[in-house]
């Protein structure tokens, strides 16, 4: 996917300005950076669910603004931050929904929906769950949930919106695992808005930083994230240290 000279406006406030990345095939990439960067937003127009005002978002060389929104939900499935459902909807229902771009307006059901709503069921760890009311999940179980159905799209992009927010340590952990084991075990690209450091540096590949709007940088996380860029973009001061358990560097912040 090839981002170029992005610009985006919320009616006369201009929030994203010539914005210009890459996200690599087959690969998890991370957007972080300050609140009101511009995050969640890019996303936004990746998915098409917002329009640039100038630039254009290139799949495998073509345009989405040529592409309807059934063929790109057929190509990109997004997990949005906060999401919603009926209280009794329960989790292989929920999961069904992800067929929606495949059905006809002749026939309710697509050919292939049972076994891919079994396949998410069990990719994610939810068989056990099937048939119990979103309601009474955990919250890291609703979230593997609302990812299962993502994942039931059976799109070659999986974007997520801050997945882990809202999830106490465990349950991040789990989410980012899962993520992790879909980008590895299936070779889905990932592409998450994550406001945790630490965690951008261990489950990614590659990181966009933003700030204001702008790309400060985009590629190799380890390469990326640096005490001087953390400075310069967070206002922050910090080392950076390695873990030699997971082979993977971690920032310490420094009070000031």
């Amino acid at each position: 996917m090839d981002i170029k000279n992005i610009d985006f406006s919320y009616g006369d406030r201009p929030l994203i300005r010539d914005l210009s990345a890459t996200i690599e095939k087959g690969k998890i990439t991370t957007i972080i950076g300050p609140n009101g960067s511009g995050k969640s937003t890019l996303l936004n127009l990746i998915i098409k669910q917002l329009q640039a005002k100038k630039g254009n978002i290139l799949i495998d060389g073509k345009d989405i603004t040529s592409c309807s929104y059934k063929v790109i939900a057929k190509q990109m499935a997004i997990v949005h931050q906060h999401n919603t459902a009926p209280e009794d909807l329960t989790v292989e229902s929920l999961i069904a929904y992800g067929r929606t771009p495949y059905q006809s307006f002749w026939s309710s059901k697509d050919e292939d929906e049972e076994a891919v709503v079994a396949w998410a069921l069990e990719v994610t760890k939810l068989k056990h769950l099937a048939k119990k009311p979103i309601s009474q999940l955990s919250g890291g179980e609703r979230q593997r949930a609302w990812i299962a159905m993502a994942l039931a799209q059976k799109t070659d992009i999986l974007l997520l919106d801050e997945p882990t927010t809202y999830l106490d340590i465990y349950y991040q952990l789990e989410v980012l695992n899962l993520v992790r084991e879909l980008n590895k075990n299936y070779g889905i690209t990932i592409v998450m808005v994550l406001h945790d450091i630490n965690q951008a540096m261990q489950f990614s590949h590659n990181v966009i930083i933003m700030k204001c709007g702008t790309v400060v940088y985009a590629g190799d996380t380890v390469a990326g994230i640096t005490a001087e860029r953390l400075q310069e973009v967070y206002s922050i001061q910090a080392t950076i240290r390695w873990c030699d358990k997971n082979c993977c560097p971690y920032i310490v912040p420094i009070a000031v």
